[in-house]
């Protein structure tokens, strides 16, 4: 892999400091393993507050050359790093698989999605595009223009362990902020392909600064220190909070795209074809495992029987197994066995509540399957909108049916939860369609699609408990890495004084 990170072929992982791979300064380190096999990929280096300062002086040294770099050559950075991840796709995608168990199918589609992240931030070289307006005053010119804001805390989950840093790398770097990355600690190994990848286009020592181990320590050092200028986090609800608390504290912004509670509504006139495939699709691509999942289906009374019956035969049918088992393979592991205890602790929740397994429901323990976190795709039926398991976040592949007796009543359920990620309906009928895309709370909605398959020219976040206000990928993105400037230039020779002047 470009031969700058040696010792991640000799599955040992370093941080990125200044420009060099080099151990934390506890010389701890921690294990990134198989979540389908338990198999033992490689070591990390387990990262402390030391660290976290040395990454951040990094940065800060590297701000000022960076900021000063003309965009269009930061965007010919940007243009090579994404021919380096389309050659080595394939090679990526199978290791990701490994490291956090997505099927292979679905890792080249978390690539495909950082390579298009990366040209699409790569043309911001040559935009980035301010204003030009009339000034009220004669001989005067007023326009605005974009700056970077300094140092940007990029903090990312392990379900999309390469596409979600690309939405915060590129942008942040386009714009000529320096960034100090902390990853999952279930998903290290990316991390440093992703990093080593831009090393080799070119990026300049000290603009990106890798440093790996745990979340609580390491994010709170990055929130808190004074060097940091933004912090852009993607994870829970819980710990979006705290952040939001602990940076708001210093007057910091900070970006958060957090948890959800996606709801499919399915209309008495849809598709049911249509709907199954995109149910089955939304509820159980990546086990479950996506801020965007559905784990409600709303469906009107006059089809949920014949709905139900149709999902549970499916979900019976789909096969666990190692992602990398490309022809026996539908479902891959949770990410780990503390995942795996949260996802089986709901049904026994949504029983205790009145709910009905209907399909799955268990933890796979037989054969090779024991030595992995696996889990049924799981159906709930009977389920109520107040129920547990209609209102907090899974994170794995179960999913709740709710019966309702029309739109009205189904857009309230959707909207009944503290989240505003994603939804979507399936309706032949365009005005029930528009009602629902104007009524929805969600900062996603999709028609005749499920609650997944963003693009990444769109902002894309949620409302609510979903985040703060801010939008990544799509135009959006810019506003949360840059800040604005307003110019005026008085050539009139003359003091000249706005809204005074007759």
């Amino acid at each position: 892999m470009g031969g700058l990170a040696t010792n991640v072929t000799a599955l040992h992982l370093r941080n990125c400091i200044d420009g060099a791979w080099i151990d934390a300064t506890g010389n701890d380190a921690f294990e990134d393993s198989d979540p389908a096999t338990g198999e033992l990929i490689a070591t990390a280096t387990k990262s402390n507050v030391e660290d976290v300062r040395q990454a951040v002086e990094a940065a800060r040294r590297a701000a000022d050359g960076w900021r000063l770099t003309p965009a269009p050559k930061r965007g010919e950075i940007l243009y090579r790093a994404g021919e380096l991840m389309l050659r080595r796709k394939e090679e990526l995608a199978r290791e990701m698989t490994r490291e956090m168990g997505k099927v292979l199918a679905e890792a080249r589609g978390d690539i495909q999605e950082g390579i298009d992240m990366t040209y699409y931030c790569a043309g911001e070289g040559r935009r980035q595009f301010g204003d030009v307006v009339p000034a009220e005053l004669p001989d005067k010119w007023a326009m605005s223009m974009r700056q970077p804001l300094g140092v940007v805390a990029a903090i990312t989950p392990w379900n999309f362990p390469f596409a979600i840093p690309t939405w915060k790398l590129m942008p942040a770097l386009v714009l000529g902020n320096t960034v100090v990355f902390k990853p999952a600690s279930d998903t290290p190994l990316m991390a440093v392909r992703l990093v080593e990848i831009l090393m080799e286009a070119g990026l300049p020592k000290g603009v990106l600064n890798l440093v790996l181990g745990p979340g609580a320590v390491l994010g709170d050092a990055l929130v808190s220190h004074p060097g940091v200028d933004l912090v852009s986090f993607t994870g829970s609800s819980e710990t979006g909070a705290h952040i939001g608390e602990l940076g708001g504290r210093l007057l910091k912004r900070v970006s958060c795209e957090l948890g959800g509670k996606n709801a499919i509504v399915v209309m008495d006139d849809a598709d049911l074809d249509l709907a199954l495939d995109g149910i089955v699709w939304s509820a159980f691509g990546t086990s479950g495992q996506r801020c965007t999942a559905a784990s409600r289906v709303i469906a009107d009374r006059a089809i949920v029987a014949q709905l139900t019956d149709r999902l549970v035969a499916r979900a019976k049918k789909l096969r666990l197994g190692p992602g990398l088992d490309e022809k026996n393979t539908d479902v891959g592991p949770v990410i780990s066995r503390s995942a795996l205890e949260k996802v089986h602790s709901y049904v026994g929740i949504g029983e205790r509540e009145g709910a009905t397994v209907a399909a799955g429901g268990r933890v796979a323990t037989e054969g090779a399957l024991a030595k992995g976190f696996f889990h049924e795709p799981t159906v709930l039926v009977d389920v109520k909108p107040n129920m547990r398991v209609a209102q907090e976040e899974i994170f794995g592949p179960v999913v709740s049916v709710i019966e309702t007796g029309s739109l009205e009543e189904a857009v309230r359920v959707v909207n009944s939860t503290k989240y505003g990620l994603s939804c979507s309906i399936y309706t032949r009928d365009v005005n029930d369609a528009f009602r629902f895309m104007r009524d929805a709370e969600t900062g996603l909605v999709y028609v005749n699609a499920g609650t997944i398959g963003a693009e990444i020219q769109l902002p894309f976040g949620g409302t609510k408990s979903t985040g703060n206000g801010h939008r990544e990928a799509g135009r959006a993105a810019l506003d949360v890495y840059s800040e604005w400037k307003s110019i005026y230039v008085d050539f009139s020779g003359r003091l000249q004084r706005a809204q005074m002047e007759p």
